[in-house]
Order: C-alpha cells, then structure tokens, then sequence
C-alpha cells in the first residue's frame, strides 16, 4: 500500500482554537507501527482550559482507534490490516513504580506518546506504547475502540474505589465519564448505583445507564438526599466526578462511614480543598485520587465493551468529521445535552 506524503491533522494552538494543518506522515522505525486513525473521541479533559493551556499547542486527541497500515520488521503481534486501540502512553513494566501497580506515575508513562496525536490521519506508534496497544475483537466496532480509554479511566477508579460486591455507589457529574463510572461500577457488581447532576437531561441518562436513584443536586443538598436514599448510612463508595473542591467536599460528606471517596477529576492548580480531619478520622473514611489509567484497566475495557457492558451507542451523541474538529471541541466544552463526541477520519 502506498502512502500519501501530507496527512490533515487537528492542532490546538489555544483553548478554543484548533486548526486543521497538513503535516508529513510519520516515518516508522523497525520497532514501530503506522495507524490509519477512523475515529478519536474528544476527552472531557480536552476542554479544561488551564490544562490545554498548559499543553498547546499541539495535535489534539488522545481516544484514537484505526488500522495498521505498516509495522516495522521487528514488530511482533501486529500486522497490516489489524483494527486497534492505541494508548497514548504505556508503561515499562520494570520500574519500583510499575512492580507497585502505579502505572501512570511511571516515568515511561508519562514520556511515552503517540506521533502527533490522535486526530491526525496517520498516527505512529513508538515501541514503548504497543505494550498498550490493543486489537479490537469483530464485535468491537471503531467506535467503540475509541471508547477502551475512558472505559479504562473509570475500571481504574472503581478499583481504586475498594468496591465490594452489593455496596452502594454514588457517582456525581453526568457527563459521558459520568455515565461510564455507572456501567463500570455495574459490571463490578454494585448493589445500588445514586447518580448525582444539576441537568434534567443528565440525569434521565444516568437512568438509562443503569443508576438506581438521581439527586438533582439543583434543589436539594446532596448529602442529605444520598442520606435519605440510603436510610441515613450514605453511600459505600463515592466517585466524585466534576473537578472542583465543593463538588469533592460535597461527595465526602455523602459517604457513608468507613466508606471511599475517590477524585476522579483534578481541580485547576492552586485551588485548595478545605478538609475537617475530625470528620475523616472518626468515620474512617478514605480519600483516593484515580489519574489516568494503565494496561490492565485497558483490557479490562475492551473485554466490558465486548461484553456489552459499556454500551457506545448510549454514549456517543455526536459525530463529526475532522474538519468539523474545532465544533466537536467547543460542543464537548458546552456541555449540555451531549455526551460524547467522536471525530470520524474514515467510515468504520
């Protein structure tokens, strides 16, 4: 097959301001793999602003699915015409951090990228991160292989969670991450899942998604609703979606004692959460931080996806071509009626 020299890409120069740029595509090495990129999702972390600010400019785009179009010599496990997912980072394995299980703080990890990024035609896969790159199995679509990544984020949340099988879970913030923590925490065999949101839209979706109770948190105290839903115990484990310190102080007082509370967003830096240790010591609750997800929660993902527990076609609202990129950005920072937006480079 031969290749194009010039592929179109999405760059991010400023929060709200993507262009579409021509670039050469990438030359692989005898270790690496060529993707021609379908789909890539916009990432709710794509549109805070102080952290795209921090990062542009650059290739915007880290829920990419596609087909391998050439690997190189040394390649082993994939060949041209596979369907995968591919993890913008992935870890050695070998460092103190990894043998603990701490995948995203390995300094691998956080090195390892894709080349430019997702939303770009073409993408190269260096040889570190197809230790996380993923074939798609017949009955996981482009779509949902754009999916295996937030999928992931929440599988590791809810292990970080300590979830025991019947406990009750309260997820607050209902957008697609939202609706994600709820299948997750499903398939993990929560007993009763409280979804927690300000839009009537959100919530009748969380419904949808398998949440046994809503708390519109518009018009009552969320602590005293999850209270009342609850018989006055609160909930087992808490997943607090929206990163801001009132939403994370709301959620810990919505836990039940001896229950977790896990931050599942990070707030802008320099924002500080106020905390009464009195109140944390004598009900023994835990605060737990979930960032990013490594290679078992991916696996863990795609099997869901297959499985049917996450279901894409409840999650992915909107779709947009790549020139449309910068209207998928300025809908998913919208919010609103809308989920999940996808980028479509080419038909699945």
């Amino acid at each position: 097959m031969k290749l194009p020299e010039q592929m179109q890409v999405a760059m991010v120069h400023d929060f709200g301001d993507v262009r579409i740029e021509s670039r050469p595509v990438p030359a692989i090495s005898e270790d690496e793999i060529l993707v021609r990129i379908a789909a890539c999702g916009i990432c709710s972390g794509d549109v805070m602003d102080w952290y795209i600010r921090a990062k542009a400019p650059l290739v915007l785009g880290h829920e990419p699915a596609g087909t391998v179009v050439a690997a190189g010599s040394r390649v082993k496990g994939f060949a041209p015409g596979d369907r995968v997912f591919i993890h913008h980072h992935a870890p050695c394995f070998l460092c103190e951090r990894c043998r603990r299980g701490l995948y995203s703080l390995c300094p691998t990890w956080k090195s390892s990228h894709l080349d430019p990024g997702g939303m770009a035609q073409y993408v190269r896969v260096p040889a570190a991160n197809l230790a996380d790159t993923l074939i798609l199995p017949p009955e996981v679509d482009f779509e949902g292989g754009t999916l295996v990544e937030p999928a992931a984020c929440s599988v590791k949340a809810l292990r970080r969670s300590g979830l025991l099988a019947g406990e009750t879970v309260l997820v607050t913030g209902l957008g697609v991450m939202g609706l994600l923590n709820i299948m997750v925490a499903r398939a993990f065999g929560a007993g009763r899942i409280i979804a927690a949101d300000l839009h009537p839209w959100r919530l009748s979706k969380a419904l949808e998604a398998g949440a046994d109770a809503l708390v519109d948190v518009s018009k009552e105290d969320l602590g005293e609703a999850v209270r009342r839903l609850t018989g006055g115990v609160g909930a087992h484990r808490v997943i607090v979606g929206p990163g801001s310190s009132s939403a994370m102080a709301q959620g810990i007082r919505a836990c039940a004692p001896g229950g977790t509370v896990v931050f599942f967003t990070p707030t802008p830096p320099g924002e500080i959460l106020n905390l009464e240790p009195h109140y944390l010591y004598f009900n023994e609750i835990t605060l737990a931080c979930s960032y990013s997800c490594g290679p078992f929660d991916t696996r863990d993902a795609l099997d869901m996806i297959a499985r049917g527990q996450i279901r894409p076609r409840e999650l992915v609202t909107h779709r947009f071509s790549l020139e449309q990129a910068g209207e998928a950005f300025a809908l998913t920072a919208r919010g609103g009626e809308s989920l999940k937006a996808l980028v479509l480079l080419e038909e699945s």
